[in-house]
C-alpha cells in the first residue's frame, strides 16, 4: 500500500518546477566550470609569455620593432636596449596614469634618436601632477644628456579597447591620451619605430620619473578554484533533490500512518 503512489507528489506543480530547476542548473554550473577553466588556460598561458619575455636575454630594439611594425604578444615585455640621445623638445606627456600608490599624474614620453636617425618613444615613467592646472605643461626632470644606451620593456601601442582609455581631442598642448607610434610619426615628421619601450635604466637622479612596475601577475589559479565550485555545485544540485525528495515522501508517509491511526482508534457509533 505504501509503496503504491508514493511518489506521486513529483508529478504537482511545485514539484515538477523544482525539478526543471534542477535540471537546467546542472548544465549550466557544468559549463560555467569548463568555462573558468578556459579562463584558468588563457590566464596561465599570458603569466608564461610574460615570464619568458621577462626572463630572456636583452637585444637590440632593431631586431624587433620597426616603423609600422605592430608588436606581438611574444614581443611585449621583452627587455631591449638602445643607443642614442633623448630629444627633449618634443617631449610630451600622458594624461591620467597612476603610480603604484593610484596617485593620479602623467608618464613621461621622450622621443629617443637612434644612431640611424629612426626615432623610439620611450616612457620615462610616472610624474605627479602638482602643477598650476591640469592644462599647463608640468614639470619634468631632464633626461641623461648626450649619447646613452637605453633599457626598457617593449610595449605595443596603446588603444581605447584594450587599456579603457578614452583617446580625447581638444587636449592641451603637449598632452597625449593614448602612445600611438603612427600619430607620433605625423607629429615629429620622423620614422619612428612601432610601440614604445618602458624605461628600466638607466635610473633617473632623485627617483622622479618613477620607473614604471613590473608587469602583474594574472591570478589564474582563482579561476581554476571557481571552475571546481561550480562543479562542485553541479553535483550538490542532484543530491539535494535525493534529499529533498526523501524528506517529502518521509513527511507524507508519516502524515498518512497518523491518519490511518487516527481512524482505526475512533470508536465506532452505537
Amino acid at each position: 500500500m505504501y509503496g503504491r503512489g508514493v511518489y506521486r507528489f513529483l508529478l504537482s506543480r511545485q514539484w515538477v518546477i523544482i525539478t526543471l530547476v534542477a535540471l537546467l542548473l546542472v548544465p549550466t554550473m557544468i559549463w560555467l566550470g569548463f568555462w573558468q577553466m578556459d579562463r584558468h588556460d588563457e590566464r596561465a598561458a599570458r603569466n608564461q609569455l610574460v615570464a619568458d619575455a621577462l626572463a630572456a636575454d636583452p637585444v637590440p630594439v632593431e631586431r624587433l620593432a620597426a616603423p609600422g611594425h605592430r608588436i606581438t604578444r611574444t614581443e611585449r615585455y621583452r627587455t631591449v636596449t638602445a643607443k642614442g640621445h633623448f630629444d627633449t623638445a618634443d617631449e610630451v606627456v600622458v594624461r591620467r596614469r597612476v603610480n603604484a600608490d593610484d596617485e593620479v599624474g602623467f608618464h613621461v614620453l621622450t622621443p629617443f634618436v637612434l644612431e640611424d636617425g629612426r626615432v623610439l618613444l620611450v616612457n620615462r615613467g610616472w610624474i605627479p601632477a602638482d602643477g598650476p592646472s591640469q592644462t599647463a605643461f608640468p614639470e619634468v626632470p631632464a633626461p641623461p644628456r648626450g649619447e646613452v644606451t637605453v633599457e626598457g620593456r617593449l610595449m605595443p601601442d596603446e588603444t581605447t579597447e584594450a587599456s579603457g582609455i578614452k583617446d580625447l581631442e581638444g587636449l592641451p598642448d603637449r598632452q597625449i591620451m593614448l602612445i600611438d607610434s603612427e600619430r607620433e610619426a605625423e607629429r615629429l615628421g620622423a620614422r619612428v619605430l612601432g610601440g614604445y619601450v618602458a624605461q628600466t635604466a638607466p635610473e633617473p637622479k632623485g627617483d622622479v620619473p618613477q620607473r614604471l612596475g613590473d608587469p602583474g601577475k594574472e591570478n589564474a589559479a582563482l579561476n581554476y578554484a571557481y571552475a571546481v565550485q561550480w562543479w562542485l555545485f553541479a553535483a550538490a544540485v542532484p543530491v539535494g533533490w535525493v534529499v529533498l525528495v526523501r524528506r517529502e515522501t518521509r513527511e507524507r508517509s508519516r502524515t498518512a500512518g497518523e491518519e490511518t491511526g487516527a481512524e482505526e482508534t475512533e470508536p465506532a457509533a452505537v
